[in-house]
């Protein structure tokens, strides 16, 4: 399906585009991650804030197809078959309490605090249909008093304020971003999914994780 003949409200109420955000890079290649103790979310927190800071930007963004080196800090992307460390959704990093909208109509399919170091945090999860195709969007890393009250089947409307940037510990012990991913079919998963592939997984989930950035349309990510 081509996600570019619909129109989106924008996630963070406005849109993402050069003059206030910043592409960035966690893979191995960027060698000022080297020296960061990622393990230690305090330290992490102020070199993303500092890139940011830096650069006059509100928002960073990146991740999608990103393997990454920031997987190491925990056990969570560790199984006995393989190392996952390919980022499946973008990242918006931003300060805590940032507004998250809702890009399309839907309804809430599912919600659950994913706990635990590294992990999602508070996730959402909606459901949407585009053309007779369902389609599922992820907001992960947030609030946790963004599940009180929510309720499986709710309708929610394009631009509806959704939910808030948590903070840590409480967001999976991350620096403040929203994880933003998007799926054709969620399986079996309930209020998760995974939002990042063993390399030989990925040939599974490019096919049913499309770019974010269809619906994002964040120039920063085009370039």
């Amino acid at each position: 399906m081509n996600l570019n003949k619909f129109d989106f409200y924008a996630i963070m109420g406005e849109s993402l585009s050069f003059e206030n955000t910043l592409k960035l890079d966690f893979t191995e290649g960027n060698h000022e991650l080297k020296p960061v103790d990622l393990s230690k979310t305090e330290v992490f927190n102020q070199y993303v804030f500092n890139q940011l800071r830096q650069k006059n930007k509100k928002y960073g963004i990146g991740g999608y197809l990103e393997k990454r080196a920031i997987y190491r800090r925990s056990e969570v992307f560790a199984t006995a078959a393989a190392f996952r460390n390919i980022h499946l959704g973008v990242d918006i990093w931003t300060e805590a309490g940032a507004p998250v909208f809702a890009p399309i109509d839907g309804m809430i399919h599912s919600f659950q605090d994913n706990a635990g170091f590294g992990n999602y945090g508070p996730t959402i999860i909606l459901e949407h249909e585009l053309d007779g195709k369902k389609l599922f969007s992820l907001y992960g890393h947030l609030f946790q008093k963004d599940l009180e009250k929510l309720e499986v089947g709710r309708k929610i409307k394009a631009g509806e304020k959704l939910c808030h940037v948590g903070p840590f510990p409480e967001n999976g012990d991350w620096p403040p971003h929203l994880h933003f991913q998007l799926m054709w079919d969620l399986g079996e998963n309930w209020g998760d999914y995974p939002g990042v592939a063993a390399e030989k997984e990925l040939e599974f989930y490019q096919r049913n994780c499309p770019d974010p950035n269809l619906i994002l349309r964040c120039s920063c990510l085009d370039s």
